[in-house]
């Protein structure tokens, strides 16, 4: 069998308790891989748990939520991901009862948003998916044979189920997409640095003040236990040895029941287990035995090294060294501690750690203060050494992320903001079409979203720029195609065809009553990186067939340092926010040939022929930008910009 060798691996979740031991093993023995770690840093969470990797020029964290595909998108293209270990999940089966659509959230939707992310991308060599023993469901008490992986899945809680569900996804995404997809079920794993709402740390941590160690039931239960570095092996075996389109079991066939678990640990600080065991109420649905069939993952050459008693006294050995790791969590060591660790919230204020650790293109909040500058520009309407703050909402969508650049670049530092950017929008994925069945969603962002902001912003006193669109109008008799004569600022929308644009045209009419407000009308944006796809040029050019009609267009490059320049100027009001003049999709793919690749074909067809294969109309127009040229006479025209700032940047093709 060959070994596999990744060159680019994402972990998710590399902040929690296993995915750190595996992070840091591979970190340690493979310094050639590059490993990036996405975490949210929820309560279970914790980033001391990577220190030893920190110092490692192969290691980079990224503070971001695997549910925002916008980032996943961007992590997974810039920094060339082949290969992904999926860690990130709601996991404490207690919460799983009271707070169970956040693990559906987490485990099913997360999970979702990354395969996506995967078969978009096209570049994905591995995607490890890890599992629980859960999803096979409670074992008999009398088998002998453990669950094997080709077992019926039947899971008896939320956690389980959605854990199974997420499985179903990977399994799906890999027959119907081939991505080349690997699954892992495994045991209860114990050891360093683990959250104690688990039993073992929760009892440890008992222990060590003295307190109670509260039983479910009768601790008849059993449970099957590995220590995590030889979990982190597994996964390390996995990787490079694991089969695709396979799953493994992580397991082990030695079993404990709950009471000599904390008998054990009785033991070992010299309590009397007859004084300090407490049996409390059995929780709901407390499965009696999860066993695995452990020969598939042993048969690729791993096997369980660390013995109970040297694992255990290991794990106690760093928590009495360590006792305020995790701070104060007497929530988690209750009996019952359901709902007192909310999933999704954070437990520390890790600003501090995150600032030195994070990589700033992909920070991962929807809501961020981002440091500017003034430019080198001169205004008349701004104090020369006047001071800006500039807070961004919808960062982690594209406009908004290449903004955040544009603003950090500019040396602003984070405070209180002077002035508001609302790139946040639904915009559809893969396209517009997704709105015209979720149309809740998209009134909530589009509409109610972006009047909240301009409502607070006005009574904060605050300028807030909107980017909006210009998919708001379409050719008519007054504006025909190919005249040059464009939509001015003033002019009502008239296409409505797609119900994204009647959300947009809607809000801008009610925003007409914000004076705080500038909107700018963004069109089919296009920018320098062709690797994105939502760049207009990169969406065309993978479409099989295009339309090919004349269109006013925005050169992000260009405009958007222009959008930070009107915010200190003070412009309010409806701008254009297009490059003067018009460009067709066919002449776009020839400077796509010219520059890029000169093999490039592509086949056009007609807006009849398009509209049997979309499910909303597509808008096509030409936008007046005379009002914009006129404040910024240095805008250059939609073909020359494109050449400037898009295709000689990007030239693939030698001019000899």
């Amino acid at each position: 069998m060959a070994t596999y060798e990744p060159k680019n691996i994402l972990i998710t979740g590399a902040a929690g308790f296993i995915a750190s031991h595996v992070a840091n093993r591979l970190i340690r023995s493979y310094p050639h891989y590059k490993i990036v770690v996405l975490d949210k840093i929820d309560y279970c969470s914790n980033l001391k748990n990577l220190n030893p990797s920190r110092p490692s020029p192969n290691f980079k964290f990224v503070k971001g939520d695997i549910a925002s595909a916008d980032l996943v998108n961007y992590l997974l293209i810039t920094e060339s991901i082949d290969t992904i270990m999926h860690f990130a999940a709601q996991t404490h089966v207690d919460n799983s009862f009271g707070n169970s659509f956040e693990f559906t959230k987490n485990n099913i939707y997360g999970t979702h948003v990354l395969l996506e992310a995967c078969k978009v991308t096209g570049q994905i060599r591995r995607f490890i998916h890890v599992s629980t023993d859960e999803v096979y469901g409670e074992t008999d008490e009398d088998a002998v044979v453990g669950n094997h992986e080709a077992s019926q899945l039947l899971p008896t809680n939320p956690y389980s189920a959605t854990k199974a569900g997420a499985e179903m996804l990977v399994m799906a995404y890999g027959r119907s997409y081939g991505l080349p997809v690997i699954t892992t079920r495994g045991n209860n794993v114990y050891g360093p640095n683990q959250f104690p709402e688990k039993l073992i740390p929760k009892f440890i941590l008992l222990a060590m003040k003295g307190l109670p160690l509260p039983i479910h039931g009768d601790g008849s239960n059993v449970r099957s236990y590995l220590y995590c570095e030889d979990v982190a092996e597994a996964f390390e075996v996995v990787l490079h040895k694991g089969e695709v389109g396979h799953v493994y079991n992580i397991g082990t066939v030695k079993e404990r029941r709950v009471i000599d678990v904390a008998s054990d640990i009785c033991k070992l600080f010299g309590l009397d287990t007859e004084k300090v065991i407490r049996f409390v109420e059995n929780r709901p649905f407390n499965d009696q035995r999860y066993f695995l069939d452990d020969q598939k993952l042993k048969k690729l050459g791993w096997a369980e090294r660390t013995t109970w008693e040297e694992g255990l006294k290991k794990t106690i050995e760093w928590y009495t060294s360590n006792p305020d790791y995790w701070g104060d969590v007497a929530g988690a060591l209750l009996p019952h501690p359901r709902m007192l660790m909310t999933p999704g919230v954070e437990r520390h204020n890790w600003t501090e750690e995150i600032k030195s650790l994070a990589s700033s293109p992909a920070e991962a909040k929807e809501c961020s203060t981002v440091p500017a500058a003034a430019t080198s520009k001169s205004t008349s309407s701004v104090p020369q050494k006047a001071t800006y703050k500039f807070l961004i909402y919808g960062k982690t969508g594209w406009i908004g992320g290449l903004l955040g650049k544009i603003c950090e670049k500019q040396d602003i530092r984070n405070v209180k903001p002077t002035h508001v950017f609302n790139a946040a929008g639904v915009t559809g994925r893969p396209n517009v079409d997704w709105c015209e069945t979720h149309k809740q969603d998209t009134i909530r962002t589009n509409v109610v979203g972006t009047l909240n902001l301009a409502d607070v912003c006005r009574e904060q006193g605050l300028l807030m720029i909107n980017y909006a669109t210009g998919c708001i109008f379409e050719y008519n008799a007054e504006h025909p195609e190919g005249s040059g004569i464009g939509f001015k600022e003033e002019d009502t929308p008239n296409f409505v065809g797609s119900f994204y644009s009647k959300t947009k045209a809607m809000v801008e009419e009610l925003l007409k009553d914000y004076d705080n407000v500038c909107t700018l009308r963004v069109r089919m944006p296009i920018s320098s990186d062709l690797s994105n796809p939502r760049n207009f040029i990169t969406k065309i050019a993978r479409y099989d067939k295009v339309v090919n009609i004349p269109n006013s267009m925005t050169i992000l490059d260009e405009l958007l340092p222009i959008s930070v320049e009107m915010a200190k100027r003070d412009c309010r009001g409806i701008w254009n926010f297009t490059n003067p003049g018009v460009v067709s999709h066919n002449e776009i793919l020839e400077m796509y040939k010219e520059y890029i690749n000169p093999d490039f074909k592509w086949t056009n067809f007609t807006l009849e022929e398009q509209a049997k294969v979309i499910v909303a109309p597509r808008s096509n127009n030409e936008m007046d930008a005379s009002k914009l040229k006129s404040e910024f006479p240095e805008l250059l025209s939609i073909k020359e910009s494109l050449i400037r700032n898009v295709f000689e940047p990007n030239r693939k093709v030698s001019t000899n």
